[in-house]
């Protein structure tokens, strides 16, 4: 059975980041029933960024996957193994959550060689990365995952995106201090664009499935 592997950098369980990779998982079960999909949140996990113990560049014992033990270790074996990776993350102060940067760091290094400065996964897969923002698109810059995206890009392949604009930051906007914002052009942005968000991300679950069916 194939597997696909989706990591949501988001803290909130019920909000933007974790809707709209839920879309992707329904795209993917929606094609065939022989993917194994899970879904993985950082905020749940006790883990840390690279640690810097040059463990996967021993000599004679060199591994493209992260050997410091803690709670994400056989996580990222499994996504070594897996068909097919999802990748999903707010965007706090412009970029990707301190979760999801830590969690990148500790996928991405191992793939590094200071011989020759390759990147080399143990295994190509198609990519899909997420963000969500209170950004409009006009202001959308297309940053947030940095040089990460440089490092999934030559070890995987090109990812696809699939982002969400100018999101709600909270279902009540009469409990917060957010009077920077209007409620409700928020509020008729979503009522026109938050479906289709979800759509797109219907629908590129599916194309990843497609992919990796072959």
């Amino acid at each position: 059975m194939k597997k696909i592997i989706i990591i949501d950098g988001g803290p909130r369980k019920n909000m933007n980041t974790a809707a709209m990779l839920l879309s992707i998982a329904q795209g993917i079960q929606s094609v065939s029933e022989d993917i194994e999909v899970k879904i993985e949140r950082l905020y749940g996990m006790n883990f840390k960024g690279c640690m810097s113990c040059m463990a996967c560049k021993v000599k004679g014992r060199a591994s493209n996957v992260c050997k410091f033990k803690d709670e994400l270790t056989p996580l990222l074996q499994e996504i070594a193994e897996s068909d097919g990776l999802v990748l999903g993350s707010p965007i706090y102060f412009g970029v990707i959550t301190g979760q999801m940067h830590a969690f990148l760091e500790r996928l991405a290094f191992p793939w590094l060689s200071y011989n020759d400065y390759s990147l080399t996964a143990p295994k190509v897969m198609p990519v899909i990365l997420t963000r969500t923002m209170n950004n409009t698109t006009e202001g959308d810059d297309g940053s947030g995952w940095g040089n990460f995206e440089y490092c999934i890009t030559r070890a995987l392949g090109a990812p696809e995106h699939i982002d969400a604009h100018n999101t709600y930051q909270v279902k009540n906007y009469d409990l917060f201090e957010l009077g920077g914002f209007s409620e409700p052009d928020k509020r008729a942005y979503r009522e026109e664009n938050w479906e289709k968000d979800l759509e797109n991300a219907f629908a590129a679950g599916q194309r990843m499935a497609h992919k990796i069916l072959g």
